[in-house]
């Protein structure tokens, strides 16, 4: 018998037996387990923090981690995750409380559809398979999504295999669906009843609009965005609303202020309430939608949205001369190049949002080792059940 005593950083239980260490998903600390043929877990004793999961489909899906898992131990595992990894890379700082930013729920999902026997059927691919695991309702979706997989499912017989993006706007539902088959004419007519009837704002195949009665809008600040097709929105309403307040505390009334990965302007279009802001993004539609808000917007500061890759071409330290504070939002890739050159430069503060604890720390230790200190770190609990935590790092020389 073999006590699970920790979990790796995702979220898989490190099995200790002989010298060897296995890992294996679906355990808890607390767990004692015996090992079956071929080093396969089997639970013998469940933790005391184990409960009942509130998702039918839980043990199937590739969803959902930790609904089995009481909501108080998963939090403080969450939290010490951000904790281990600041201390093993040497940034002493303050880890703040864990803040939980689930909400109504999260409102955009991309489901996968695919015929099973002679069923179209829509649902999410099981943990490390490619195995469509069918559901009818996925309970962590906002209100708005109850009905998702069904409207997925209505579009394997017509587009074949394909992906669907829903996301739940101010405006209705934005549908966007990548199809291995083209639209041709016959189904013109399809698509435009799959819309009317259940009132999408907009349906798009493979980047092309087919249908858009209303255009997909979501409130960021004082704007109102225009969603670009499959744009890049924060994962909950809650979660870009303390992400946000996070941001717009670490800049601090800065009066100019470069926004980097900015996206259709998150963050942009809340500074520019008080800050002039200069955004920078390599996604040109984001960029258009961001410089549109802002044309449509009153009471703002200036705001100029400039495409530009920061990845192969980071703004270099230089050019950041003019700015006060630097905000930057990178991919999970992080922005390595960019914080070489922000390690270069004169910037006094940096307020870093990430989604990736790994590729977070090692831009910190980049800003640590040119004098930045790493102030703040507030983890944010925006992909709920999983092992992904968004952090806002403010670091100042």
């Amino acid at each position: 018998m073999i006590l699970i005593e920790k979990l790796g950083a995702k979220g898989d239980a490190v099995i200790v037996n002989d010298g060897r260490l296995i890992h294996a998903n679906g355990f808890l600390p607390g767990d004692v387990v015996r090992l079956e043929s071929g080093d396969v877990p089997a639970l013998v004793t469940p933790s005391a923090d184990r409960v009942v999961a509130f998702c039918k489909h839980f043990e199937a899906c590739g969803g959902c981690k930790f609904q089995h898992w009481r909501d108080s131990a998963y939090q403080v595992w969450k939290h010490g995750r951000v904790v281990e990894a600041m201390l093993l890379n040497g940034l002493k700082t303050e880890v703040a409380p864990l803040i939980d930013a689930h909400g109504a729920g999260r409102r955009r999902v991309t489901l996968h559809v695919r015929k099973l026997g002679d069923v179209w059927q829509a649902g999410f691919m099981a943990e490390k398979s490619h195995k469509l695991c069918a559901i009818d309702v996925c309970p962590i979706l906002v209100p708005q999504l109850a009905r998702a997989t069904e409207i997925a499912t209505i579009f394997g017989p017509v587009l074949g295999d394909c992906d669907v993006g829903l996301t739940a706007t101010d405006r209705g539902l934005d549908v966007s669906v990548k199809a291995e088959r083209k639209v041709v004419e016959k189904r013109l007519s399809v698509l435009a009843g799959i819309a009317m009837r259940w009132s999408l704002a907009r349906l798009s195949v493979n980047g092309e609009i087919f249908v858009s009665s209303a255009q997909p809008m979501v409130t960021m600040g004082r704007a109102q965005v225009s969603l670009p097709i499959g744009g890049f929105l924060q994962a909950t309403e809650l979660g870009e609303g303390i992400l946000s307040d996070l941001v717009i505390a670490g800049v601090h009334k800065a009066k100019h202020v470069a926004d980097l990965f900015s996206g259709v302007g998150t963050f942009a279009l809340r500074l520019a309430a008080q800050s002039r802001v200069d955004a920078f993004d390599a996604d040109k539609p984001a960029i258009s939608a961001l410089n549109k808000a802002v044309k449509e917007t009153q009471g703002l500061k200036p705001v100029a949205g400039l495409v530009r890759n920061l990845f192969n071409s980071p703004v270099t330290a230089g050019e950041l001369k003019p700015y006060d504070v630097v905000v930057l939002d990178p991919p999970r890739a992080g922005a390595e190049a960019q914080c070489r050159q922000l390690a270069k430069s004169q910037i006094q503060r940096v307020v870093y949002v990430s989604c990736d604890v790994a590729s977070f720390v090692r831009d910190a230790r980049i800003l640590a080792q040119s004098g930045f200190n790493l102030a703040t770190v507030t983890p944010v609990d925006q992909f709920k059940w999983s092992h992904h935590v968004e952090l806002v790092g403010v670091f100042q020389r």
